[in-house]
C-alpha cells in the first residue's frame, strides 16, 4: 500500500525520536532563504581560513547539490546538554560542551542510517541521504523552514524547549513529505547578552559572526599562530567556546529544570576527564599519545600542534608559574607553532627562569617567526 506524504512523515518522525533525536520537522527542498546572506558573509571575509566554504559556495544554493532527486528534507536535532561545567585549576583548559563525548558525527550518522533504512522499507526505490555537517547544506536555515526554531543573534539555532545545545542533522529524500509550518519570528527581542559577553567581539552585529575572531574558530579551525591582539581574550579555552550559549536566557532557563523535566542523553554524557584537560602533561606527549587520547573525540580535529598551541595560550593567560617547566619543553618542540605559543606564554609569566629559557632558545632558534616571538616576549 502506498503511503501518503502525511503518513510517511509521521512514521519517519516517530522513528527519529525512537533512535535518539529530540526534534524533527519536515520542509520542501528549496533554495535556503539565507543563501544571499551566506554569500555576503563570505565576501566580507568572515570565513577566515575556512576556504572550503567558499570553494563550495554554489553547492549551498540548493539541496539538489547534495541529493540530485531531493524533494523534501527531514531536519533533525539531538540535545547534547548534559552536566554543568566543573571548576578548573590554572593549569587546566576548558573544553566546549559539544566535545565532552565521543565524536558526535559517528553517533548521529548511526541514527541516520537506522532512519534511512526504515524509509527505504516504507517507500521502496526512494533515494535517501543523511548528512550531519560535512555536506554543503545550510542546516540552520532548513531547521527554521522545518519549524524547529529560529536563528539567534549568536547565529545558532534557538528553540523554546531545548535552547541551543543542539546537534543538527538532515535526511534528504526524493519522496514527498508533509512540510511543517516554518518558524515565522525569532524570540531574541532586545536581548544583547551574547554580543556583550563575547570576549573577542566576534559577534560584530546581531546575527553576524566574524569567525576570524571567534574563540571556537581560533582554537579549532585556525592552523597558524593566534593573532597577538586576540590571545588574552581566549582565556582558559583549550578547545571551542560556550560563552555566547552560556549567557543566553533561553539556555539559562534550562538550568532551572529538575531531573523530572529533563534527562541528558547517555551517548553525549562526558567521558572521564573530558570537561577539562590538565595541560602541563601534554607537552611531554608525542603524536601517538595524542592520538590514543583524542583520536575518537572532536579534539582530534586540532591535532597535536593545535592543542599544544592552545594549551600554551591558556597557561600564558593564567600566568601559571607552575607550568614553566612544561612550557620550556614546548619551547624546544619540533613544531614552530608550538614554540611560538610557548614563547608568548613564558613571556607572560615572566619569572627569572622563564626569561633565561627564552634567552637560551633565542641563541639557537633557526625559525625567524619563532625568533621574533621570543624577542617580543623578552621585550
Amino acid at each position: 500500500m502506498t503511503m501518503t506524504p502525511s503518513e510517511l512523515t509521521s512514521c519517519l518522525k516517530a522513528e527519529a525520536l525512537r533512535v535518539g533525536f529530540c526534534l524533527a520537522g519536515a520542509c520542501v527542498a528549496a533554495a535556503p532563504p539565507g543563501y544571499d546572506r551566506f554569500g555576503q558573509w563570505l565576501a566580507d571575509g568572515y570565513a577566515g581560513d575556512m576556504h572550503y566554504l567558499g570553494d563550495r559556495r554554489e553547492a549551498y544554493s540548493h539541496p539538489r547539490h547534495v541529493l540530485e532527486s531531493v524533494q523534501s528534507l527531514l531536519v533533525l536535532a539531538a540535545d547534547y546538554r548534559t552536566v554543568a561545567p566543573t571548576e578548573t585549576s590554572p593549569t587546566e583548559g576548558r573544553i566546549s560542551r559539544y566535545a565532552w563525548s565521543l565524536d558526535y558525527h559517528d553517533t548521529l550518522r548511526s541514527r541516520l542510517h537506522d532512519l534511512a533504512d526504515l524509509h527505504r522499507e516504507l517507500t521502496p526505490g526512494v533515494s535517501v541521504r543523511g548528512v550531519v555537517d560535512t555536506a554543503p547544506l545550510l542546516e540552520r536555515e532548513f531547521a527554521v523552514l522545518a519549524g524547529l526554531g529560529w536563528i539567534g543573534k549568536n547565529t545558532l539555532l534557538l528553540t523554546r524547549e531545548r535552547g541551543s545545545w543542539l546537534f543538527l542533522a538532515a535526511l534528504l529524500t526524493s519522496a514527498e513529505l508533509e512540510p511543517d509550518r516554518p518558524t515565522a519570528t525569532g524570540h531574541c527581542g532586545t536581548c544583547r547578552a551574547c554580543l556583550d559577553a563575547c570576549p573577542t567581539g566576534a559577534l560584530v552585529a546581531p546575527y553576524v559572526l566574524d569567525a576570524r575572531r571567534c574563540i571556537s574558530y581560533l582554537t579549532i579551525e585556525k592552523r597558524g599562530p593566534i593573532e597577538p591582539d586576540l590571545r588574552t581574550a581566549t582565556g582558559q579555552w583549550l578547545f571551542g567556546c560556550d560563552i555566547c550559549q552560556d549567557v543566553c536566557p533561553w539556555n539559562v532557563r534550562l538550568d532551572r529544570r529538575t531531573p523530572d523535566d529533563w534527562r541528558p542523553e547517555r551517548e553525549f554524557e562526558p567521558l572521564e576527564g573530558a570537561t577539562s584537560v590538565e595541560l602541563t602533561e601534554l607537552f611531554s606527549w608525542d603524536d601517538d599519545a595524542f592520538r590514543k587520547r583524542f583520536r575518537k573525540t572532536p579534539l582530534w580535529r586540532a591535532k597535536r600542534r593545535g592543542l599544544l598551541r592552545n594549551a600554551a595560550m591558556v597557561l600564558g593567560n593564567q600566568c601559571a608559574v607552575e607550568a614553566v617547566s612544561a612550557l620550556i619543553g614546548g619551547l624546544a618542540d619540533d613544531e614552530p607553532l608550538v614554540r611560538v605559543a610557548s614563547a608568548w606564554a613564558l613571556g607572560r609569566i615572566g619569572t627569572d627562569r622563564a626569561v633565561r629559557a627564552l634567552g637560551d632558545r633565542l641563541a639557537c632558534e633557526a625559525d625567524s617567526e619563532v625568533a621574533d616571538e621570543i624577542r617580543h616576549a623578552l621585550g
